[in-house]
C-alpha cells in the first residue's frame, strides 16, 4: 500500500512526487513510455523558469533524479484502469496491480499528429507542436501551420510577429476558428492562407526543407519550399482507462479545475490530461504541486 500513486513521469507527475514525497508520504509513479514525459523530445527549452536554455531530456532527466534522489518508486507499466475501493484505491497495470490510499493522474496528452512517413524523424528538425514553445528558433524564416482552428490561428499570430512569412494550411474551405483571430491575421501582410489543401508528404535530408501538398478541389500536387511547419490540429489525451472514475469532457480531457479535483474524492489530474486553457510545463509543474498537496491532506484524513 502506497499513501500516493501517480500515473505519469512528465513534468506534472514528476513535480507531484517531489511534493509528496517531501511531505513524508510513500510514492509510486508509473510510467508506460519514457521517463520525462514530451517535453523531452524538445531540442531545446527558454522558457522554463531558472533556465536560460536547456534541452528537454535534460530536464527530464534532472526532475527524475531529484525525485529518486527524494525516495520515489517508479516502475515501467502501462495503467489499464483504476478501481475505487473506498478506503483506497487499486492501480492495474498490465503486469500487475498496485494499492494507493490516493492516485494522482498526470497521464499528459500528446498532439496529434499528420500521420505522414517521417513525421517523428523531422520532429524537432522542421515539425513542431508548440509555436510558444519553438518559434523563436524560426525568427525571420518562413514557415506553416496546418490547422484552422483556434490554436492554429493563434499560433499563426504569435508566429506572424516573428517570422518573415506564415502560410496557413487548412484542408476545408474555410477556417473554424475565432473570426476576430482570423480579421487580425488577414491585416498581416506576411501572412497568407491556402484552403481545400493537405499535406501528402514531408521531404529534407536531415532537416525539413519542403512539403508536398494536395488540393482536395483540383486533385493537383505541388511542392512548397518552407523552412518548418507548426502542426496545430489538436491534442489527443489518453484517459480512457480512468472514464470509469473520472468524468470526462466530450474531446476526453478529465474534467478537473484548477484544484485538480476529479469526480471521484482521492482522485486527482495534472497537467494535459485535464481541462484547462494552457497546456505548458511550467503549468503542468504547477498542476502536479497544486494535486500532491491535495492529495496529501485526502491521506491524512
Amino acid at each position: 500500500m502506497h499513501d500516493i500513486v501517480i500515473i505519469g513521469a512528465g513534468p506534472g507527475g514528476l513535480t507531484a512526487a517531489i511534493y509528496a514525497l517531501r511531505a513524508n508520504k510513500t510514492v509510486l509513479v508509473l510510467e508506460k513510455e519514457s521517463f520525462g514525459g514530451q517535453i523531452t523530445y524538445s531540442p531545446k527549452v527558454e522558457n522554463y523558469p531558472g533556465f536560460n536554455e536547456i534541452s528537454g531530456s535534460e530536464l527530464g532527466e534532472k526532475l527524475v533524479e531529484q525525485a529518486l534522489n527524494l525516495g520515489a518508486e517508479i516502475e515501467l507499466d502501462t495503467v489499464t484502469g483504476i478501481k475505487n475501493v473506498g478506503s483506497y484505491k487499486i492501480v492495474q497495470c498490465e503486469h500487475g496491480e498496485y494499492q494507493a490510499k490516493a492516485v494522482i493522474i498526470a497521464a499528459g496528452s500528446h498532439h496529434r499528429q499528420l500521420g505522414l512517413a517521417r513525421e517523428d524523424e523531422f520532429t524537432g528538425n522542421g515539425v513542431s507542436y508548440c509555436a510558444l514553445c519553438d518559434g523563436a528558433f524560426y525568427k525571420d524564416r518562413s514557415i506553416a501551420v496546418i490547422g484552422g482552428g483556434n490554436t492554429a490561428l493563434q499560433d499563426a499570430v504569435l508566429l506572424a510577429d516573428q517570422c518573415a512569412k506564415v502560410t496557413i494550411i487548412q484542408n476545408l474551405a474555410f477556417c473554424t476558428g475565432e473570426k476576430r483571430l482570423l480579421e487580425l491575421l488577414k491585416t498581416k501582410k506576411n501572412v497568407e492562407f491556402i484552403y481545400n489543401t493537405v499535406v501528402e508528404e514531408l521531404e529534407g535530408e536531415d532537416q525539413l526543407s519542403s512539403i508536398m501538398l494536395h488540393d482536395l478541389e483540383s486533385g493537383r500536387q505541388s511542392r512548397f519550399k518552407v523552412d518548418g511547419i507548426f502542426v496545430a490540429i489538436g491534442q489527443q489525451p489518453e484517459n480512457k482507462p480512468f472514464e470509469s472514475v473520472c468524468k470526462l469532457d466530450e474531446q476526453g480531457f478529465i474534467i478537473a479545475d484548477e484544484s485538480t479535483l476529479t469526480s471521484t474524492p482521492g482522485i486527482f489530474a495534472a497537467g494535459d490530461c485535464r481541462t484547462k486553457k494552457v497546456r505548458q510545463v511550467v503549468t503542468a509543474a504547477g498542476d502536479g504541486a497544486v494535486a500532491a498537496m491535495n492529495a496529501c491532506r485526502f491521506v491524512e484524513g
